[in-house]
């Protein structure tokens, strides 16, 4: 199996209850109250592409509309914004995963920016269709934010399966 360019070294299998424990650390800390400032970015967004990127098969876009439904309901937004958000956000990372997986990190966080200012550009949309408020400029900067912490994500989420540098007799990889 040829290996992309971006990955130096073979990953073990991922645990799926590791995955399961990451959304769902991602969505308490989605949870907590920090107030509404529009420039906070979204840990959910950024786990869910992470996985939709790294585990295509075990976190889909099922996933993402069940946590979009969970945050419509815990902001009192409009039902289905943020699940028709992060649903569209798990359908791009899903279908561009293999692309993305040949760059380095930092060229994987340029890359997925647009994605998450989209995923932002569809949930600001329907809040200004149902006639919510505009939340300010402020909210342009959540994007960055969040393309800043896909190195951040990507080296504590593949943590656990990095294997050991130093081979040795009975295992060569």
């Amino acid at each position: 199996m040829i290996m992309p360019r971006g990955s130096d070294q073979l990953l073990l299998p991922v645990n799926p209850l590791f995955i399961a424990f990451t959304l769902l650390v991602a969505f308490g800390i989605n949870l907590l109250p920090f107030g509404r400032q529009p420039a906070l970015p979204d840990l959910l967004i950024v786990t869910l592409a992470f996985w939709n990127v790294h585990q295509p098969r075990r976190v889909g876009v099922g996933f993402a509309f069940l946590f979009g439904l969970l945050m419509d309901v815990h902001e009192g937004a409009l039902l289905g914004q943020h699940a028709l958000a992060y649903t569209l956000l798990s359908f791009v990372a899903i279908t561009v995963h293999r692309r993305l997986l040949w760059f380095g990190v930092v060229e994987q966080a340029l890359q997925i920016l647009p994605l998450f200012a989209a995923v932002h550009g569809v949930s600001l949309a329907v809040r200004m269709i149902a006639g919510g408020m505009f939340p300010g400029w402020w909210l342009l900067l959540a994007p960055v934010f969040e393309a800043l912490l896909w190195p951040v994500a990507t080296l504590l989420l593949l943590a656990p399966q990095r294997r050991a540098p130093d081979p040795d007799q009975n295992r060569p990889l």
